[in-house]
């Protein structure tokens, strides 16, 4: 019956707004459509980001080689970090390729002799890892960084439409409300006919277009709100993840020895080039 009587006073209303008025509604129409397209949207995108991001995190973190997802060409499409981890695994791998730093692990490993009991061999064994310098570790960090501004304007895409219509919504109806009013009281005045009868029709018009705006404000402003929390979540957990990143980098591909060694390195490989140029040159 509450409802039966809600919309016969909509109806009512809808019929005694005026021009102005309904230029008004059709705008906020205008402003709802927009902005239940992007909360529809919105929701659709945050929800399979939150969802992949869940997988993303749980792979990368059952591994050891922060490369390995990459090698092995694994995608998780919709996910903010996984965009992020392949645009800095990209980057990483570029350096590795072009810009590679040989680095001779040594160590010593114990062989026993069965035939001999008591008798043990040191075997002083090398192995090469390709590593990359701090400049290339540099431009890594900024790749990330970069992707991580661009994840989160990704994100925030279009919240401003909700925003608007937050803000301006209720705006546009009350402006609606007071032109409506004007234009009531401007036309009793001239009828000179100051009865309720001849105000309420004119006044009920005008008051459409404030419910109207609120209608359009309230959805908006509750998707702002739970999608603006929902962001910030997701936007702190990719800071989070590039830390671990580039950190897991570090530890794995940078190279950190001291600078005599990096020197006495390069003395070495010169020296090696300088003996083999004759031998080129005799053949």
């Amino acid at each position: 019956m509450n409802s039966f009587l809600l919309a016969n006073a909509f109806q009512f209303a809808m019929e005694k707004a005026t021009t102005e008025g309904k230029i008004t509604i059709g705008l906020l129409v205008v402003v709802s459509m927009f902005s239940w397209t992007v909360i529809l949207t919105k929701s659709r995108q945050l929800y399979k980001a939150s969802k992949m991001s869940k997988k993303f995190y749980g792979a990368y973190r059952s591994t050891r080689d922060p490369m390995e997802l990459f090698n092995k060409e694994k995608e998780f499409n919709g996910a903010p970090a996984y965009e992020i981890y392949y645009t800095g695994a990209e980057e990483l791998a570029y350096h590795l390729k072009n810009n590679p730093i040989e680095v001779k692990r040594s160590s010593v490993s114990t062989i026993s002799n069965n035939k001999v009991p008591g008798a043990e061999t040191d075997v002083f064994a090398r192995g090469v890892t390709i590593k990359v310098g701090n400049p290339s570790f540099e431009s890594v960090k900024v790749a990330l960084e970069r992707s991580v501004s661009a994840q989160a304007i990704s994100l925030e895409k279009g919240m401003i439409i909700l925003t608007t219509a937050v803000a301006g919504g209720p705006f546009i109806g009350l402006l609606g409300t007071v032109w409506g009013v004007m234009e009531t009281f401007s036309g009793i005045a001239i009828k000179q006919a100051a009865s309720l009868q001849a105000m309420a029709p004119g006044v009920a018009g005008a008051l459409i277009a404030t419910v109207v705006g609120l209608f359009v404000a309230i959805p908006a402003m509750f998707a702002y709100n739970y999608m603006v929390t929902l962001i910030r979540n997701i936007t702190q957990e990719l800071d989070n993840f590039v830390t671990e990143f580039a950190t897991a980098i570090e530890h794995t591909f940078v190279d950190h020895r001291p600078v005599s060694e990096e020197i006495a390195d390069a003395l070495r490989k010169l020296q090696e080039e300088q003996k083999s140029e004759p031998l080129v040159a005799r053949s």
